[in-house]
């Protein structure tokens, strides 16, 4: 299984592509914007999309789902906690940061907290990690743990904002630090890093107990 990382639209948002070159499918993780950057990857690679899965409701991990949804049918998974944030995400980005995106499909599945998800040889583990937003999860799969905007390397997402509790955040890096210290973190901005150096070294760890 192969991981491609993509910095997209002006807040440097990373979407992800995780794909088997053997069977040609990929999974889409947070297609934020510039579609087509991920559309000519999976043209030039011959991947069919089978899901694309928002790790959170926020604009600047929903932006390009329309246009991903549009050519390549895949399905959308959302958790069930964000969907208020994923519907009124368009009205959100042009109020607070004047960035305009299309509203985007309904998703195809709401997800949950302790979900399985069968991708080929792989197993991809939903676990639900609100703080951030209420619906936030993060995804493990093979020793990798795709964390959205819950936890980057030396900080963590902002709470500020509706829906948010640091209070939430703090149980849910808790949460997630009974996986293996040497899982390697793929966050929603900036890079990657290893569990166990966060739970060593972020402040945001300091605060949990």
């Amino acid at each position: 299984m192969n991981i491609k990382k993509f910095e997209v639209g002006p807040l440097f948002e990373n979407c992800y592509a995780i794909y088997d070159e053997n069977a040609k499918q990929a999974i889409i993780i947070d297609p934020g914007d510039e579609p087509d950057l991920m559309l000519d990857f999976l043209k030039e690679n011959d991947l069919n999309v089978k899901y694309i899965i928002c790790t959170h409701g926020h604009f600047d991990h929903i932006g390009a789902v329309k246009e991903i949804k549009e050519e390549t049918g895949a399905l959308i998974l959302l958790h069930e906690k964000d969907l208020e944030i994923y519907r009124k995400s368009p009205e959100v980005a042009v109020q607070l940061f004047g960035i305009a995106i299309d509203p985007q499909p309904e998703p195809d599945r709401l997800i949950q907290d302790g979900e399985n998800i069968k991708f080929n040889d792989a197993i991809l583990q939903i676990i639900h990690t609100p703080g951030h937003s209420p619906g936030s999860i993060c995804i493990y799969m093979n020793g990798n743990l795709f964390t959205g905007d819950t936890l980057f390397a030396g900080s963590v997402g902002r709470t500020d904002i509706l829906g948010g509790s640091m209070k939430e955040l703090l149980d849910s890096l808790k949460k997630i630090s009974s996986l293996p210290g040497e899982t390697v973190v793929f966050p929603g901005h900036g890079p990657k890093t290893k569990l166990e150096i966060e739970i060593k070294t972020n402040p945001f760890y300091h605060e949990v107990v």
